[in-house]
């Protein structure tokens, strides 16, 4: 059964499958990532489990993979096939796809950016199906974007486009990592509303999820602390739908999964705020934390089917 190896690496963990061409998942795994052992050993992981999963389909399959596709985070170059650098995971130019074609006997290899791997995933098989133009916004530690149009996703001349979570929203807010101040994901992520959930509450071990129960129970201050961040998302939400006018925002993450306790006050902060524009479908994420093995699988076939054309 022809099938090609598609794995998503993140700061922790890494999800792998091998994947049909139907998009079917045929098999699935999981592994730690590793990174308190450095960089070089999680590279050496990756591989070891590429080539892991292509014995299994060698085994259960009758054939090895035909591609394989990886998404890693940080920043990539994907036409060289190089992880530029992950700051979770330690690492520098790595080249990526030349290793793992080593290690998989020659086959070809796409590379892929985490969250936009995901949002290809999901516009293509997930919640934006159909949608012409989308924009993927994954709510987690941070908050990073992915725009898709006409099933692809926009990289931008440099591979940044997408970055929604430093649009500055507050220029006299918390300082951000970037080196600006106020940035929306310093506001908005469920990092932030951790943060901000902590303080209010006056528990340092409550997060963005105890957050959530409190709004839903009518705890006053958490209804406070979760407003001030459906605020600022719809903030930098307006300004993103004003200049890309996507069809669907598709919202994913940790926070997504509060459900309409987020999505019932965000599209009405949303509606408030549009003048002129055309106000987009707001709908959770489908495809949960598979999203970004399933856009890997999709890189893969993409690959080939580049290469046949060619």
């Amino acid at each position: 059964m022809k099938h090609v190896i598609a794995l998503d690496v993140g700061g922790t963990g890494m999800k792998a499958a091998l994947v049909g061409a139907d998009g079917s998942l045929l098999h699935e795994a999981r592994r730690a990532t590793g990174r308190e052992r450095g960089p070089e050993a999680v590279v050496e992981s990756i591989l070891t489990f590429a080539a892991d999963l292509r014995a299994y389909g060698e085994e259960h399959f009758g054939e090895s993979a035909v591609a394989a596709g990886v998404a890693v985070p940080g920043i990539i170059d994907a036409d060289k096939g190089i992880a530029v650098y992950a700051a979770n995971l330690g690492w520098r130019d790595v080249p990526m796809r030349q290793l793992l074609g080593e290690r998989l006997g020659g086959v070809p290899v796409a590379l892929g950016h985490d969250v936009r791997t995901g949002g290809l995933a999901e516009g293509r098989i997930g919640a934006g199906k159909g949608a012409d133009r989308f924009l993927f916004i994954p709510l987690g530690t941070g908050i990073a974007g992915a725009i898709g149009i006409a099933g692809a996703i926009e990289e931008g001349a440099h591979g940044y486009a997408g970055e929604i979570g430093h649009i500055v929203i507050r220029p006299d807010g918390p300082d951000c990592g970037c080196g600006q101040r106020g940035c929306l994901e310093t506001l908005a992520s469920a990092s932030a509303v951790s943060r901000a959930w902590a303080v209010a509450s006056g528990d340092p071990d409550a997060d963005a999820a105890d957050c959530a129960k409190a709004v839903e129970s009518g705890d006053p201050k958490a209804v406070e602390v979760w407003q001030n961040a459906v605020d600022a998302l719809a903030a930098g939400l307006v300004t993103a739908l004003t200049l890309l006018d996507p069809r669907t925002l598709i919202i994913g993450g940790g926070l997504a999964e509060a459900g309409e306790t987020l999505f019932t006050p965000l599209r009405a902060a949303v509606e408030e705020r549009v003048t002129f524009q055309k106000l987009p479908h707001i709908v959770p994420a489908a495809l949960g934390d598979t999203a970004g093995c399933l856009g890997a699988g999709l890189l893969a076939w993409d690959l080939l089917s580049t290469e046949v054309s060619a």
